[in-house]
């Protein structure tokens, strides 16, 4: 990590300008070598320079150059950007240049894996930064910033703290006994520090759901019978013909995909083929996946027909969806009633008139209090890795109240304190393993 690298920093393509970042001990002396214009090594920190960025006696392009100066950098290191026009070739010239001039191109990540291995941002922080780049929804953006601020490392911190503390005067317990003024850790006052952690990582766990869905939206599954307007539906609902729709039955045989946003909210609709008995090997395998898509769903969309009465097939779904949360859409109430339902979580509609979509949108609404998220405090934790790292601290603690009530010595019972206090120390960087690292930061994308 001590060479120095280059990378191109925005979108590959046709635009007004792209950024090249180099960042190391000799990203200054570098560049300065192939700039056309003030001497770079005799400049202030965190100045803007104009010039030509030349090879071999050519100008390659016009440019503007940053000269950013250790340590008050994204890396901590010295850091050079070279703002020159955008478009490909010119792009990838600039960066030939500069990997002929001895500058490795950098890996998915590294800038941010510096940045963390220089201590400016911990390991929370450095997953927030690729969370931010990849948000798609106002509330996405809020999260991820949250995150980056170390809002949410201070709640993980605290744990430990209090679990350190913990172990700390078991600690002084067993190898200074004489010690009169720390505290004696015994089998009876152990159970209430305890449950105070397990109470502290309860709640992180409780928040993040929140987070969760606002990181990975709501997976919506609609289903239904053939011809019941399933299609319709999703059109409708994306305001564009995303779907083949005909008044064939069996039409959609896979799934059809669309998202849109409520309140700040994904909602990945997904169509599915029509559920039925089908001798057909085809439209077989889309009603096995519409199947799975009830089980993979967050929430299923039940088509019924206003105008047929309740078949065998739909009472079977009735069945299925009953242990899921779901609603059940009543479509083509245009038409005459013929269909007789005893269900709570209903709503009529028509994919004519547009009837009863909102009436839908608003219940999605409802069932996920999605307006409570939308004003809700985002200080909480909802990286998959994160949360599953809480959730074997909690099963630490939790297997430390069981050896409680065992009996075990008490020094035994400091191993899983100790465990729980490993485990959160990896959220943010505290602790942790080589090969995390080098998986976490392949997800970014290079110049970041």
């Amino acid at each position: 990590m001590n060479d120095t690298i280059c990378a191109i920093s925005t979108a590959l393509g046709v635009g007004a300008i792209s950024i090249i970042r180099v960042s190391g001990d000799e990203a200054i002396s570098k560049v300065a070598k192939i700039f056309d214009g003030k001497n770079l090594l005799e400049v202030e920190s965190h100045t803007i320079h104009y010039g030509h960025i030349v090879s071999d006696n050519e100008i390659i392009d016009e440019v503007l150059v940053t000269v950013l100066k250790a340590p008050k950098t994204y890396t901590k290191e010295d850091i050079v950007e070279i703002n020159s026009h955008g478009g490909i070739a010119t792009t990838k010239k600039v960066l030939e240049i500069l990997i002929a001039n001895g500058i490795r191109l950098a890996d998915k990540g590294e800038f941010t894996k510096r940045a963390f291995l220089n201590g400016r941002i911990d390991l929370s922080q450095a997953e927030a930064v690729n969370s931010l780049i990849k948000s798609h929804t106002d509330l996405e953006r809020k999260l991820a910033l949250n995150t980056l601020s170390g809002k949410v490392s201070a709640k993980i911190r605290n744990v430990r703290q209090i679990i350190v503390e913990l172990l700390a005067n078991i600690e002084v317990n067993i190898d200074f006994p004489e010690y009169e003024d720390a505290l004696e850790i015994t089998l009876e006052n152990l159970p209430p520090k305890l449950k105070e952690i397990k109470g502290e990582l309860e709640n992180l766990l409780e928040e993040s759901k929140i987070g969760t869905i606002i990181e990975n939206g709501i997976k919506v599954a609609i289903i239904g019978r053939p011809n019941v307007g399933k299609s319709s539906i999703l059109n409708a609902l994306l305001n564009k013909n995303k779907a083949i729709v005909t008044d064939i039955a069996g039409t959609t045989r896979d799934i059809v995909e669309g998202e849109i946003e409520i309140k700040g909210i994904a909602l990945k609709f997904i169509d599915t083929a029509g559920i039925r008995k089908t001798e057909d090997l085809v439209e077989k395998i889309g009603v096995d996946k519409s199947l799975e898509m009830i089980t993979e769903s967050d929430l299923v969309i039940l088509v019924l027909n206003n105008n047929e009465e309740l078949t065998e097939e739909d009472k079977d779904l009735l069945l299925k969806i009953k242990d899921k949360t779901h609603i059940i859409f009543v479509n083509k109430n245009d038409l005459p009633t013929k269909l007789k339902l005893d269900e709570k979580e209903v709503v009529f509609g028509n994919t004519v008139s547009l009837d009863g979509l909102d009436d839908l949108k608003n219940k999605i609404v409802e069932l996920f209090d999605l307006e409570q998220i939308e004003s809700s405090n985002l200080d909480v934790v909802s990286s998959a890795r994160e949360i599953g790292l809480i959730k074997e601290s909690l099963e630490s603690i939790n297997n430390a109240l069981n050896n409680v009530n065992k009996l075990l010595p008490v020094d035994m019972i400091a191993i899983d304190i100790k465990k729980a206090w490993d485990l959160l120390g990896e959220i943010t960087g505290e602790s942790y393993a080589e090969e995390l690292l080098d998986t976490l930061f392949s997800e970014f994308c290079l110049g970041k």
